[in-house]
């Protein structure tokens, strides 16, 4: 996980999962030829893939492509997280190939409708790979740490790590699984249901809401201290 620098305006200080914005260059075509794992998939959900590969590589280094060693690129991450477009002539002209089928779908969540920033967000997972080290980019994710499930929901209920609910959700269903290829299987068994959280009001408290058929042990919280 990245924990976001402090001044950022959403989320800021908190322990997230690496993740940025698509952009158009994820949706070229020319990606055919230096990616990898893209048969069957959909234009949209091909760039929803690169762009989650292109975010994991921009905010800690990791690069999900075939022949990507450790620090690979490194000196091209800042250039890339400025320009998207020069993520594609980086990859090829290192003779990688992204790999798309090594990330399956985890969750898609969208933010409430009264939220005054509004996010559609897909989740994926993935092995990361051997022999290469995450490290926070110094600006969006000022670090990177690797920790198991349990420790992340432990430091958030201590108070020593800030979680988001929608964070927390993720990791909550990620310690449910014992193993990385346990976890990785059950995403791509598993039927994703768009969670779009709204607000009731129980026992005269404002409480986040979400579908139970999403597959969270959690379906609702408290509002208030939310994050």
């Amino acid at each position: 996980m990245v924990e976001r620098h402090y001044q950022i305006d959403f989320a800021s200080g908190a322990l997230v999962f690496p993740g940025g914005k698509a952009a158009p260059a994820d949706y070229e075509d020319a990606w055919l030829d230096h990616a990898t794992g893209h048969e069957g998939l959909t234009p949209f959900e091909r760039a929803m893939r690169i762009a989650a590969l292109r975010e994991a590589f921009e905010e800690s280094g990791i690069l999900l492509a075939a022949g990507a060693a450790s620090l690979a690129l490194a000196d091209q991450r800042e250039a890339v997280n400025a320009d998207a477009t020069l993520f594609r002539p980086a990859v090829a002209g290192a003779g990688f190939k992204l790999d798309l089928g090594a990330i399956a779908p985890w969750a898609h969540w969208v933010t409430p409708i009264m939220m005054p920033k509004r996010f559609d967000t897909y989740f994926f997972i993935a092995r990361a790979p051997d022999g290469q080290f995450a490290e926070g980019d110094g600006g969006e994710a000022v670090d990177a740490v690797w920790l198991t499930p349990e420790d992340a929901l432990a430091q958030a209920k201590a108070g020593t790590r800030k979680i988001i609910f929608p964070t927390r959700l993720q990791i909550e269903m990620l310690a449910a699984f014992g193993t990385v290829d346990a976890a990785i299987a059950g995403a791509r068994a598993r039927s994703i249901v768009t969670v779009q959280p709204w607000v009731v009001q129980e026992n005269g408290q404002p409480t986040l809401k979400i579908p139970p058929e999403a597959g969270y042990a959690t379906t609702s919280e408290l509002l208030e201290g939310n994050g």
